[in-house]
């Protein structure tokens, strides 16, 4: 599996309509969840999925009924405990 970074303008989201895609998103049908970031006033959403190619991911957005601006494959990742252990 391949992890998949995307992009979401949802404008006039509130918390009880994310909460009403949670059983939707728990499928896993076509890709697999892994994290989301909101900023409710903006409508704005970044969401990080495991999946065989950016169509799977695309095709489980459709899936779930979420728009979707950009889906872009993560080819290398670096979390706060990787960096730290870079040298500088």
């Amino acid at each position: 599996m391949t992890l998949f970074v995307s992009v979401h303008q949802a404008p006039a989201l509130d918390p009880s309509e994310v909460g009403a895609y949670v059983p939707d998103i728990k499928q896993n049908t076509h890709a697999v969840f892994q994290q989301c970031y909101i900023n409710l006033d903006k409508g704005f959403i970044v969401t990080v999925y495991d999946g065989k190619s950016e169509a799977e991911v695309r095709k489980e957005f459709d899936r779930i009924g979420w728009p979707v601006d950009s889906v872009t494959e993560v080819q290398f990742a670096l979390d706060k405990a990787g960096l730290d252990a870079m040298p500088a």
